[in-house]
Parts: structure tokens; C-alpha cells; sequence
């Protein structure tokens, strides 16, 4: 029977799955089911009014019966299906529900007169509750017409008939009731089986997409803070770069130092000491000292600004900053990487400007589009670059970062900010850098960006952002 059942779609072959699709199907929009199981109480006693047109003298017992019926299992039931301990059994209360009150109406039937003549009717009534109202599989619903044919027939064979022959027509219509209601109850319970199926499948697929999904969030997470790193590296390389000069001239004059004391003090020594050498010496020592201490307040002002960004980079701390100042130490730091293959970087930024934002944010957001202007617009020969700070009234700001590179094709204008969208890949790209540069504006400032480019002549970047982020 299970082979069969499997093979007609009306079974699951896994039990699990089998169970978790009754669980399922039985307790859907169980409120709904309740509501029609009160309703269908109320329809079985309140027949009792045509049982007084059939036969008034046997009216009381057949009430009796149809209250005894709605008090002691219909309306049980109904309640006993609240307690979430019974729904479980949720299927069998139903088949008791519909069988109790299916077989008691053939008993009703053999009080009433003409008896069994008007039988079909009533029970055709169950049989349409059953089928159309209540969650009952195959199974069930074969049980349910099994024993309430058999109680009618039983009851039938004992009972008065003014007309016989109507016997045979009642057991016709009942009948042909079972076998469409069974027809539709099998297609009932094969269409939420296919679509059990479907819901699983898709809720499988959507694990696995969302398990998919993360683990590509999580490597675009590592790929932007790589992204990040490595904006930060060319940053350290160049102001290393740039902190050799300054601290290899006072390596090389803290020398000098040595060797013009140690010829002071041989004259010194000697007592041959005159008045032009020892004024030549303290010149030649006063020089050197001033040149060491400018080369080490270059070196100690660019590890101050390199810090300065590092550390607003790293922290990613909220502050009030004046605009001008803060731009010439960043400009600071990435002045090596940019100067070191020729590029002019001009700021037009009026005094005065304070913001209170996140300077490592908008630290990334300049070194982002300048390293990006430096590694594809210039295309190894020196360009400018022009950073312009202007204000928007009281509560905005605007940037616009200008290159005079080769520009942007048409085409690919739509994607510029999309994640890992780079024409240059071959490079060592990995498309993430305006991909940062657009988050950063629009989720952590937000503000707003728009790039314009034409072919050959360059590209022109506008970000506007708010004084104060809200």
C-alpha cells in the first residue's frame, strides 16, 4: 500500500519527510480549521429541524442524539486541538470528529420516519464537510468512508423503507459522493505534497545561498581590508622613502660633527689654538647642528603626519578637524608615493572649514583616488592632480578631486563603483578601490558622490559631504 501510495505521489519515500508533511499539512491555518469544525457542530444539530418535518414523534431522540454528539466529541475536539500536546494527533481527532457524527446518523435515521428514504442526503452533507473543510489525507478519508458506508448500510438492512427501491439509489448517490469527494481530496493532498516539496527544496537552495552569500561577504570583507592595507603600504613605503633623505643628511653631518671635534680638540691640545680657527670650527659646528635639526624636523614632522593618518585610518574615530590643515598632513604622506613618478598635487581649500566626521574615512577616501588617478590615469607619465574644498552653505561640503589623465570610457562609467569591476587587473587591481571609496561616502559620511569622465582629457570626481554626520 505505501509502494502504492509512493508511486501515485500521495507518500513520501524518506519517513522524516513523510512526517514532517502530515505535521504540516494537518496543523495549517489550524484556526481556520477550528473555526469551521465549531461551524460544523452547529450545522449537525441545527438539522434537527428537518428531523421534526420528517417524523415530530421521534424528534426529541434524534435531537438528543445530534446534542450528545456536539457536546461529548464535536466540540472536544475542537478544544482539544488548543493544547499543543494533542496536535500531534491532530489527524486522528479529525477522523474521530468526522466518523463519530457520520455513524450516529445512521442510528438517528432508523428513529425517523419514513427512516433511511431521506438517509443520503444527510450523510452526502458530512461526506462534503469532510472533504472540503477538514485536512484529512487519503488514508483518513478512505477510513472515514469505509466505516460510515458500512454503519449506513448496517443500519439500512434493519430499518423500514416505504419505498425499497430507494436503498439502492440512497447507496448510488453515497456512492458517487465518496468517489468524488475521494478524488478530490487525493488531488487536494498531491498538490501540497508538490508544493511541500518545492517549499523544501527552495528553502534548501536558500540555505545554500545564504551560506554561499556569506561566505562571499566575508571574502569581499578580507579583499577590502587587503585593499585597504595596501593603500596603507604604499603610504609606509613612500614616507619611508622620504624619511631616508632627511635622516641620511643628518647621519652624514652628525659625521662631519665628529671629525671637525676631533680636529678642534688636536688643536686644542697642541696649545697652537687661533682665534680664525676656532671661529671657523663653531661656524662649521653652528651650520651642521642647524642642518641636522632640519632634517630631523622633517623626518619627526612626516612620522607625526603619517601617524596622524595611520591612526585615524586604524581607529576610525568620530572628531571635529579643521579641513585645511588635516588635508596638508595627509597630503604629506602621500606626497612621496605621488611626486616619486612626477605627478603635481594642487589643494584649493579655504581656512576655517571644520567638519565633524571621521578623518579616517575621508583619509581613505583621498588616498583611494589619488593612488587610483596615480596606478590608471596617468598611465606612467606625470599628471596633476587638483583637489578643490569649497563650502555648501552651512551644513555641506564639496570635494571635487580632478585628473587631467586619459579618462574613463563611456561603457564603463555605469560600473566604476561596482565591487571588483577593474580594467586593470592585469596589474594587480582588484577593483575594490572606488567600491570603498562609494561606501565610505555614502554609508559611513553620508554623502553623496558622482564621477564624470571624457576620454582624454580626464576625470572629475564630486563628493559632497555633510559638516556634521548625523
Amino acid at each position: 500500500m505505501h509502494k502504492l501510495l509512493i508511486q501515485l505521489g500521495l507518500r513520501f519515500d524518506d519517513p522524516d519527510e513523510e512526517r514532517s508533511f502530515v505535521r504540516s499539512f494537518t496543523l495549517h491555518d489550524l484556526g481556520r480549521t477550528q473555526a469551521a469544525m465549531v461551524l460544523g457542530a452547529f450545522v449537525y444539530c441545527s438539522f434537527s429541524a428537518m428531523d421534526w418535518i420528517l417524523s415530530p414523534e421521534a424528534w426529541a431522540v434524534a435531537t438528543a442524539l445530534r446534542l450528545a454528539v456536539a457536546v461529548l466529541v464535536l466540540l472536544p475536539a475542537t478544544l482539544l486541538l488548543t493544547r499543543p500536546g494533542a496536535r500531534p494527533f491532530a489527524e486522528r481527532i479529525y477522523l474521530v470528529y468526522c466518523v463519530v457524527p457520520g455513524c450516529v446518523l445512521s442510528v438517528i435515521y432508523v428513529f425517523l420516519r419514513p427512516s433511511f428514504d431521506h438517509g443520503a442526503a444527510g450523510l452526502i452533507v458530512v461526506i462534503l464537510f469532510v472533504s472540503t473543510l477538514l485536512p484529512l489525507r487519503v488514508p483518513s478519508f478512505a477510513a472515514f468512508a469505509v466505516l460510515t458506508w458500512t454503519c449506513f448500510a448496517l443500519f439500512e438492512t434493519v430499518a423500514a423503507h416505504d419505498n425499497p427501491g430507494l436503498a439502492l439509489v440512497n447507496n448510488a448517490e453515497l456512492g458517487a459522493a465518496y468517489a468524488l469527494s475521494f478524488y478530490g481530496v487525493a488531488a487536494r493532498e498531491f498538490r501540497a505534497r508538490r508544493q511541500f516539496r518545492t517549499t523544501q527544496e527552495l528553502q534548501v537552495e536558500k540555505e545554500r545561498s545564504e551560506a554561499t552569500l556569506a561566505e562571499l561577504r566575508a571574502a569581499q570583507a578580507q579583499l577590502v581590508q587587503a585593499e585597504k592595507l595596501a593603500a596603507l603600504s604604499q603610504l609606509v613605503a613612500g614616507v619611508a622613502h622620504e624619511i631616508n633623505t632627511p635622516i641620511g643628511l643628518a647621519l652624514t653631518t652628525s659625521t662631519a660633527f665628529d671629525h671637525d671635534l676631533a680636529r678642534l680638540r688636536r688643536t686644542i691640545a697642541s696649545g697652537q689654538i687661533r682665534r680664525s680657527d676656532l671661529t671657523q670650527s663653531v661656524e662649521r659646528l653652528g651650520e651642521g647642528a642647524a642642518l641636522v635639526f632640519a632634517n630631523l624636523t622633517r623626518a619627526a614632522d612626516l612620522v607625526h603626519n603619517f601617524k596622524q593618518v595611520a591612526v585615524d585610518q586604524a581607529t576610525e574615530d568620530r572628531r571635529r578637524f579643521e579641513v585645511r590643515s588635516w588635508l596638508v598632513e595627509l597630503m604629506s604622506t602621500l606626497d612621496p608615493v605621488l611626486r616619486r613618478k612626477g605627478h603635481e598635487v594642487r589643494l584649493a581649500c579655504p581656512d576655517g572649514i571644520l567638519l565633524d566626521s571621521y578623518p579616517g574615512a575621508l583619509a581613505q577616501i583621498v588616498s583611494n583616488l589619488a593612488l587610483n588617478a596615480s596606478v590608471h590615469a596617468f598611465e606612467e607619465r606625470p599628471g596633476t592632480l587638483d583637489i578643490d574644498i569649497t563650502r555648501l552653505g552651512d551644513a555641506q561640503i564639496r570635494m571635487v578631486v580632478r585628473d587631467d589623465g586619459r579618462g574613463i570610457p563611456r561603457e564603463n562609467l555605469q560600473r566604476i563603483f561596482d565591487p571588483f569591476f577593474t580594467t586593470g587587473r592585469d596589474k594587480g587591481s582588484t577593483g575594490l578601490g572606488l567600491h570603498i571609496v562609494y561606501n565610505l561616502v555614502v554609508s559611513t559620511l553620508r554623502g553623496q558622490i558622482a564621477i564624470a569622465s571624457e576620454e582624454g582629457v580626464g576625470t572629475r570626481v564630486t563628493i559632497e559631504l555633510p559638516v556634521t554626520v548625523s
